[in-house]
């Protein structure tokens, strides 16, 4: 076929990062990112030019899901963020400020990019050497026996969204929801290999935050369920309920005409043929003792009053979202066939209730050894429940993460400004040999790492959203916020009480510089690592995995924008 319009050349475009189009969108995204940064940061509402769901929200996964990006450089950015908050679900703000922090700096200095990736990748590693050393300044043991330096991250993470609208007593409230319900999914017999299991939130939408509460076990919604009857389930012997999890339709119409045809004989019913096939199943499921029966999909009236003429209770229409939970509790394995039935593939429960919340019901399936937990979310309106979805969503997977790496770092801008004031004490005393090695002069690593400081920095600066002034101490190297139209004054210890993370108080004698000014002297790390309970309580912590995960993708991404040398469109 010939066609109908020439094929056009593709447009070549050198040295992108040099083009004005990059430059401000890239300034825009940056811009937008910052702006919604931290507890005090500002909404973004995002829909599109023709209508559909409205999204308000300051959570960089959903940011970066909804905007549309067209330009080349900008994909990049946001792929590689959008990446990173799939794996580690906290972080994204962080990881995008940092990279278009980086971008920004790097490409104004008058270095090859060639030397400024070296000396970054460089700058990279003694950070994250101090990171993982035991004197870092900036990171804190997690002690499991103890519940005070979880509640910090769990709240750290419900405060660090607006959206969601929390007061102290809601936010005080869901910590301790999503503490109780991550205890649930921690197995009681740790094996080898222990996996964590899950919490299943389920949406109640219109009523009070301080409503929500966590169930072990596993809540299915059934809007036909008769209250005040007692729920007659058939046993086991040992007293153990039997259950039955099917992943295939029981409908009775299951022979789809789109896949083929089906020759049959005169006077036989395909209909009639599938329920005789549909109660040849729930006579098996009698016989062998299943008190339970779970249905992905629908179920044949027939059948489900069949099994309940025989004291087996039937649930359809459960949905995918529980099959894998409900699974895993039980033990047992979703059966795909009604032609084949196996008593391995049945699982046991402990015990069923019902259970009511607001106008709905539903049946409470109790398993042996709670690895699945049920998590009532609560919120006043559809928007704010969305985000706080995803925020404790978030929370339970920062949790799950510092299981496997049992630390955590200072929050509120303490870690960047702490790991500049690092890097500019340890780049001010490195040997000649190391600039030999990186096959630079030490003028240039000290501009890249200057650069690099000043994109940790317009980090913690991105914390401020009111005009407030941010200072830094000279001794660790922490984040201190001046509220704005604050009196001139000769101490900044009068106008200071806490640094960003809250470990550190102005009853020490400190000297600060404005974080915005040049570099000032070096700052020698020496933060407090024992941490009391009393200070513990109002500590804000960051998840250490996410954030160091944040670090390497942030200069990494930096790196390889900052090394196109052209971009190639197909105009097609």
């Amino acid at each position: 076929m010939s066609r109908l319009e020439a094929k056009k050349p593709p447009l070549f475009i050198s040295e992108p990062l040099t083009r004005d189009a990059v430059s401000q969108a890239l300034s825009v995204l940056s811009g937008i990112l910052k702006s919604s940064y931290g507890p005090a940061g500002r909404l973004k509402q995002l829909h599109n030019g023709v209508g559909g769901c409205v999204c308000t929200t300051s959570q960089s996964s959903a940011l970066l899901g909804h905007l549309s990006v067209s330009q080349p450089v900008l994909r990049v950015l946001t792929a590689s963020v959008r990446n990173h908050v799939s794996r580690f679900s906290d972080c994204g703000l962080f990881t995008a400020i940092l990279c278009c922090g980086f971008i920004e700096n790097f490409r104004s200095l008058n270095v090859a990019p060639f030397s400024v990736i070296k000396i970054s990748k460089h700058l990279l590693s003694l950070c994250m050497d101090h990171l993982k050393s035991e004197g870092c300044g900036c990171r804190v043991s997690v002690d499991f026996s103890s519940v005070e330096t979880l509640a910090c991250l769990v709240r750290s993470v419900l405060t660090s969204k607006p959206a969601c609208m929390l007061n102290k007593t809601e936010v005080d409230h869901l910590t301790s929801l999503v503490l109780k319900a991550f205890i649930f999914t921690v197995p009681c017999h740790v094996e080898t290999n222990a996996v964590l299991g899950k919490c299943v939130m389920i949406p109640v939408k219109g009523r009070r935050v301080v409503d929500s509460t966590v169930f072990p076990g596993l809540l299915i919604e059934m809007p036909e369920i008769q209250l005040g009857k007692p729920l007659a389930v058939k046993r086991t012997g040992s007293n153990m309920i039997r259950i039955a999890l099917f992943s295939v339709s029981m409908s009775g119409d299951s022979f789809n005409p789109e896949e083929g045809t089906v020759a049959v004989h005169h006077g036989i019913s395909l209909e009639v043929s599938e329920l005789n096939q549909l109660l040849s199943v729930g006579k098996q499921l009698v016989k062998d003792e299943v008190g339970l029966v779970v249905c992905q999909k629908v179920m044949h009236p027939s059948l489900k009053q069949y099994l309940k003429e025989n004291g087996v209770l039937a649930v359809d229409r459960a949905g995918l979202s529980v099959m894998e939970p409900l699974g895993r509790m039980t033990g047992s394995q979703p059966i795909a066939s009604i032609h084949s039935l196996s008593p391995g593939c049945y699982g046991t429960l402990k015990d069923l209730c019902i259970e009511s919340f607001a106008s709905k019901h539903f049946l409470h399936l109790i398993p042996e050894d709670t690895v699945i937990c049920s998590l009532i979310l609560c919120n006043r309106s559809e928007t704010a429940w969305d985000e706080l979805k995803r925020v404790c969503e978030t929370a339970e997977h920062v949790l799950q993460l510092t299981v496997k790496e049992p630390l955590a770092l200072l929050g509120g801008g303490c870690t960047e400004t702490h790991l500049a004031s690092y890097i500019r004490y340890k780049s001010s005393s490195l040997p000649a040999s190391t600039f030999k090695d990186l096959d630079c002069s030490q003028t240039q690593y000290q501009l890249v790492a200057e650069g690099f400081c000043r994109s940790l920095e317009s980090v913690a600066r991105s914390l401020s959203h009111d005009g407030e002034e941010i200072l830094t101490d000279m001794v660790y190297g922490h984040a201190w916020f001046v509220p704005s139209g604050s009196p001139c004054v000769s101490k900044w210890s009068d106008l200071v009480s806490k640094c960003g993370c809250g470990v550190n108080d102005n009853t020490e004698d400190l000297s600060w510089r404005f974080l915005q000014g040049q570099s000032g002297s070096p700052v020698i790390p020496g933060c407090p690592k024992e941490l009391s309970a009393k200070v513990a309580d109002l500590l804000t912590l960051d998840c250490f995995a996410a954030k160091c995960s944040g670090l390497q993708v942030a200069l990494e991404t930096a790196n390889l924008i900052l090394d196109l040398s052209y971009i190639i469109e197909d105009q097609n």
